[in-house]
Protein backbone atom coordinates (compact mmCIF):
# COMPACT_ATOMS: atom_id res chain seq x y z
CA UNK A 1 0.00 0.00 0.00
CA UNK A 2 1.51 3.33 -0.99
CA UNK A 3 1.74 6.20 1.45
CA UNK A 4 -0.29 8.41 -0.91
CA UNK A 5 -3.21 5.95 -0.89
CA UNK A 6 -3.13 5.67 2.90
CA UNK A 7 -3.06 9.47 3.30
CA UNK A 8 -5.79 9.95 0.67
CA UNK A 9 -8.00 7.37 2.38
CA UNK A 10 -7.51 9.07 5.74
CA UNK A 11 -8.26 12.46 4.19
CA UNK A 12 -11.46 11.19 2.55
CA UNK A 13 -12.69 9.60 5.77
CA UNK A 14 -11.77 12.75 7.71
CA UNK A 15 -13.58 14.99 5.24
CA UNK A 16 -16.67 12.77 5.31
CA UNK A 17 -16.56 12.75 9.10
CA UNK A 18 -16.78 16.55 9.17
CA UNK A 19 -19.62 16.52 6.62
CA UNK A 20 -21.55 13.80 8.48
CA UNK A 21 -20.94 15.52 11.82
CA UNK A 22 -22.34 18.80 10.50
CA UNK A 23 -25.26 16.96 8.89
CA UNK A 24 -26.02 15.25 12.20
CA UNK A 25 -25.70 18.43 14.25
CA UNK A 26 -27.93 20.49 11.98
CA UNK A 27 -30.22 18.50 9.68
CA UNK A 28 -30.67 15.36 11.77
CA UNK A 29 -31.08 17.12 15.10
CA UNK A 30 -34.71 17.79 14.22
CA UNK A 31 -35.38 14.24 13.03
CA UNK A 32 -33.51 11.93 15.42
CA UNK A 33 -34.15 11.16 19.06
CA UNK A 34 -31.43 11.92 21.62
CA UNK A 35 -30.33 8.25 21.63
CA UNK A 36 -30.26 8.08 17.84
CA UNK A 37 -28.29 11.31 17.60
CA UNK A 38 -25.81 10.03 20.19
CA UNK A 39 -25.31 6.79 18.23
CA UNK A 40 -24.84 8.75 15.01
CA UNK A 41 -22.20 10.89 16.75
CA UNK A 42 -20.38 7.74 17.92
CA UNK A 43 -20.08 6.65 14.29
CA UNK A 44 -18.73 10.08 13.32
CA UNK A 45 -16.21 10.14 16.18
CA UNK A 46 -14.86 6.66 15.46
CA UNK A 47 -14.60 7.52 11.78
CA UNK A 48 -12.60 10.67 12.56
CA UNK A 49 -10.34 8.94 15.09
CA UNK A 50 -9.42 6.28 12.60
CA UNK A 51 -9.06 8.78 9.72
CA UNK A 52 -6.41 10.50 11.84
CA UNK A 53 -4.71 7.16 12.50
CA UNK A 54 -4.63 6.47 8.75
CA UNK A 55 -3.02 9.88 8.17
CA UNK A 56 -0.38 9.09 10.81
CA UNK A 57 0.28 5.71 9.23
CA UNK A 58 0.62 7.27 5.81
CA UNK A 59 3.14 9.76 7.14
CA UNK A 60 5.20 7.03 8.82
CA UNK A 61 6.30 4.36 6.35
CA UNK A 62 7.53 2.11 9.17
CA UNK A 63 4.00 1.45 10.43
CA UNK A 64 1.80 1.73 7.36
CA UNK A 65 1.45 -1.96 6.56
CA UNK A 66 -1.20 -3.16 4.17
CA UNK A 67 -2.89 -5.32 6.83
CA UNK A 68 -3.25 -2.40 9.25
CA UNK A 69 -4.55 -0.16 6.46
CA UNK A 70 -7.21 -2.67 5.43
CA UNK A 71 -8.30 -3.37 9.02
CA UNK A 72 -8.85 0.33 9.66
CA UNK A 73 -10.39 1.08 6.25
CA UNK A 74 -12.86 -1.81 6.20
CA UNK A 75 -13.45 -1.37 9.93
CA UNK A 76 -14.50 2.27 9.41
CA UNK A 77 -16.83 1.31 6.59
CA UNK A 78 -18.46 -1.56 8.45
CA UNK A 79 -18.60 0.12 11.87
CA UNK A 80 -19.43 3.76 11.18
CA UNK A 81 -21.40 3.36 7.98
CA UNK A 82 -23.55 0.57 9.41
CA UNK A 83 -24.37 2.85 12.35
CA UNK A 84 -25.36 5.62 9.93
CA UNK A 85 -27.55 3.20 8.00
CA UNK A 86 -29.17 1.80 11.13
CA UNK A 87 -29.94 5.22 12.57
CA UNK A 88 -31.23 6.80 9.37
CA UNK A 89 -33.36 3.78 8.44
CA UNK A 90 -34.76 3.62 11.98
CA UNK A 91 -35.66 7.32 11.80
CA UNK A 92 -37.68 6.54 8.66
CA UNK A 93 -39.26 3.57 10.47
CA UNK A 94 -37.75 1.11 7.97
CA UNK A 95 -34.86 -0.17 10.08
CA UNK A 96 -32.32 -2.15 8.07
CA UNK A 97 -31.83 -4.88 10.68
CA UNK A 98 -29.26 -6.75 8.60
CA UNK A 99 -26.82 -3.94 9.40
CA UNK A 100 -26.94 -4.75 13.13
CA UNK A 101 -24.47 -7.66 13.02
CA UNK A 102 -22.16 -5.74 10.68
CA UNK A 103 -21.34 -3.06 13.27
CA UNK A 104 -19.48 -5.38 15.68
CA UNK A 105 -17.56 -6.94 12.78
CA UNK A 106 -16.35 -3.43 11.91
CA UNK A 107 -15.45 -2.85 15.54
CA UNK A 108 -13.49 -6.10 15.59
CA UNK A 109 -11.55 -4.98 12.52
CA UNK A 110 -10.74 -1.66 14.20
CA UNK A 111 -9.48 -3.50 17.28
CA UNK A 112 -7.48 -5.82 15.00
CA UNK A 113 -5.88 -2.82 13.32
CA UNK A 114 -4.79 -1.47 16.70
CA UNK A 115 -3.45 -4.90 17.71
CA UNK A 116 -1.47 -5.18 14.47
CA UNK A 117 -0.11 -1.69 15.04
CA UNK A 118 0.98 -2.70 18.54
CA UNK A 119 2.64 -5.88 17.25
CA UNK A 120 4.31 -3.88 14.48
CA UNK A 121 5.71 -1.46 17.08
CA UNK A 122 7.69 -4.29 18.65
Amino acid sequence: MTQQIIIATGAIFGMLSVIFGAFGAHALKKILSEDQLHSFEVGVKYQMYHAIVLLCLGLNANYGTSEIYWCFTIGIILFSFSIYGLILSDAKEKKLRFLGPITPIGGLLLVSGWLLLLINAF
